[in-house]
């Protein structure tokens, strides 16, 4: 069975894409990149591991369709089937939906549906939580509002500053990520996460 052709969405420092580069026994060829900033790190990462980068500014685009319609045709030239979004701060539009229906995943770090949206782990931790976590989910058309495949909980600890539970957080992404990548798309496991089913798969304390 040929290895899934996979584009990684990014537009940060790409902690997540570099996680999933370096599980390299995942059943998965990531041939490219596609990021909505100019400056963003993960671009200098991505020609570090060899992948095509596309990127393109969403604003220099009259509509979101119209930007989303110059990634499809790239992904399509590509024969891209499944994306990756790692830090990817724009919401998803109808195009790529339409097209990529159920194939998009995405890792949000909360345990959702509790803090959806932006600073996640900054809003647990104002809201002086016992446990968060991250998710992964397929992505739909609200604010990380798609059915959940798996989760993995964070203990909050007493003497936790903001600092030290986003590390944990991000430990926990970068564990969480391939795993399901690897279990969702695997060849001998890929039946064994059913679509839209919560798995919970264990804690980081």
């Amino acid at each position: 069975m040929k290895n899934v052709r996979a584009a990684v969405f990014a537009s940060g420092t790409g902690s997540n894409f570099q996680a999933i580069m370096d599980a390299t026994d995942l059943p998965v060829d990531v041939v490219l990149l596609v990021c909505d900033r100019s400056d963003a790190v993960v671009i200098d990462k991505a020609k570090q591991y060899g992948i095509e980068t596309y990127v393109l500014e969403p604003k220099r685009f009259s509509a979101k369709e119209a930007y989303e319609q110059m990634v499809l045709e790239k992904l399509r030239e590509l024969g891209i089937t499944w994306l990756f979004l790692a830090g990817y701060m724009r919401i998803v539009g109808t195009v790529l939906l339409t097209s990529y229906r159920d194939r998009i995943i995405n890792i949000h770090p909360s345990l959702l549906p509790d803090f959806p949206g932006k600073d996640a782990i900054g809003q647990a931790y104002r809201a002086a939580v016992g446990t968060t976590g991250v998710t992964v989910h397929y992505v739909d058309e609200g604010i990380d509002t798609g059915p959940i495949i798996a989760q993995q909980e964070v203990v909050v600890k007493p003497d936790d500053t903001l600092e030290t539970l986003t590390n944990r957080v991000h430990q926990a992404e970068h564990h969480l990520y391939p795993a399901v990548i690897r279990q969702l798309l695997g060849e001998k496991t890929q039946t064994s996460l059913p679509a839209k089913n919560t798995t919970k798969v264990g804690n980081v304390q």
